[in-house]
């Protein structure tokens, strides 16, 4: 069988891009497009392998229900199932939590909710020394967290944290996140003045 998108020979029946419709570029990284919502930072290896053990539990869960389902038991595969739904959600939005920018505004996710703001309601940003939790549930200890502000001087609930799930052990990596983040924070806000 011919594969004639594979050779040479193939006939091009795109149309060309026009003016108004320009190519993308192959060398733009689209972790820095402003205009998608996106974390100023990575997730540490922390979050992410705890995001994996969640994973792994949620499909030994699966496993089971198949087998109690097979077995009979549709009532105890069905509570499995539903054990393992919980559990890759909860793996999903542990991952996802921290705050996100795009040209609309700040949010900041957490485990179970999260808040938005445009950036008309958005403070200013800041690194300060506080008690923090470490990993976000255990005693606090002396640390740096970054705090956001709302437009009235009220504090966002603080995320992230150098002794969080992103950044425990890791504090140069908390110093360019935080850094990245006030950048960030300040370009997209000077930007939805203008516009």
């Amino acid at each position: 069988m011919p594969l004639p998108f594979l050779t040479a020979d193939a006939t091009v029946t795109a149309a060309p891009p026009t003016p108004q419709d320009p190519a993308p570029d192959p060398y733009t990284d689209l972790y820095e497009d402003r205009r998608r919502r996106r974390r100023p930072y990575r997730p540490g290896p922390l979050r992410v392998g705890g995001a994996a053990l969640l994973l792994l539990l949620a499909s030994q869960v699966l496993v089971a229900a198949v087998v109690i389902g097979v077995a009979g038991s549709l009532p105890g595969a069905g509570i499995c199932l539903v054990v393992a739904a919980l559990l890759i959600a909860l793996a999903w939005r542990s991952v996802r939590a921290g705050v996100w920018v795009d040209e609309r505004g700040l949010r900041q996710v957490r485990l179970l909710s999260g808040t938005s703001l445009p950036w008309s309601a958005v403070g200013p940003v800041r690194i300060i020394q506080q008690p923090v939790r470490r990993l976000g549930v255990l005693g606090t200890v002396q640390g740096q967290a970054l705090v956001v502000h709302r437009a009235d001087g009220r504090p966002l609930p603080v995320l992230v944290t150098d002794h969080g799930a992103d950044f425990l052990g890791r504090p140069q990596a908390f110093a360019a996140a935080a850094d990245a983040t006030e950048e960030w924070v300040a370009e997209l806000k000077a930007m939805a003045a203008r516009a």
